[in-house]
């Protein structure tokens, strides 16, 4: 499949306009069989691409002290202290700004209970709430970690729809990332890729181009 998967890149690749911007490369994944009505068929999972995602996701940092000062030598997109988090607890507009402008939160563990309180209503229903880490850890592998990390997910559409990189990026690089998606449709599906009723790639704005 790696070789129909690099050739469908390529493809969407010359099919896509020029645009003023690079363009994310995503995968649209259509499943058989499935009934999404049952929780145990929907999911949510982070995967990291083997070859990164081509551009930045912004990230968020919710800390205070020693972790909130590394945060900010290790490149957090931004950090929030204790006092800001209760700020905008009071101010659902700028809540909801935040948490559509990062991709993921990061929080120190021990705030858990404050974020679940300021921030809990905004992230939630995005499926962004923070992932928990000590006080004392060194946050720098985890940026690193997220920043080439897509969401994998099925919710109420039997559709996986997620970006696997850049138009910029390697034709095989691509079709390694979009193999790591498909090794969590393996794991998460009981027939894996079997299931799979259609698969195609497209640019941001271009059309998409069947795979299978």
């Amino acid at each position: 499949m790696q070789q129909e998967i690099m050739e469908a890149v390529k493809k969407a690749k010359e099919l896509s306009r020029p645009r003023n911007f690079t363009q994310s490369m995503d995968v649209i994944l259509n499943i058989k069989d499935l009934d999404v009505n049952k929780p145990e068929n929907r999911f949510d999972e982070e995967v990291s691409l083997p070859n990164g995602r081509g551009k930045d996701v912004k990230i968020a940092v919710i800390a205070d002290g020693e972790l909130a000062l590394q945060a900010k030598n290790a490149g957090a997109d931004l950090v929030i202290t204790k006092d800001e988090l209760e700020e905008l607890g009071k101010n659902r507009k700028e809540a909801k700004k935040l948490a559509n402008s990062y991709e993921f939160f990061v929080a120190q563990a021990d705030m858990m209970p404050l974020v679940g309180r300021f921030l809990g209503p905004v992230l939630g229903p995005r499926k962004k709430m923070p992932k928990p880490v000590p006080a004392t850890i060194n946050p720098e592998p985890i940026l690193k970690k997220l920043r080439d990390t897509v969401k994998v997910r099925i919710k109420d559409q039997p559709v996986v729809h997620t970006v696997v990189g850049t138009e910029d990026m390697d034709d095989e690089k691509l079709a390694e990332n979009i193999e790591a998606v498909l090794q969590t449709i393996d794991r998460k599906l009981e027939k894996g890729r079997n299931q799979l009723k259609s698969m195609y790639v497209k640019t941001t704005m271009g059309p998409v181009v069947r795979v299978i």
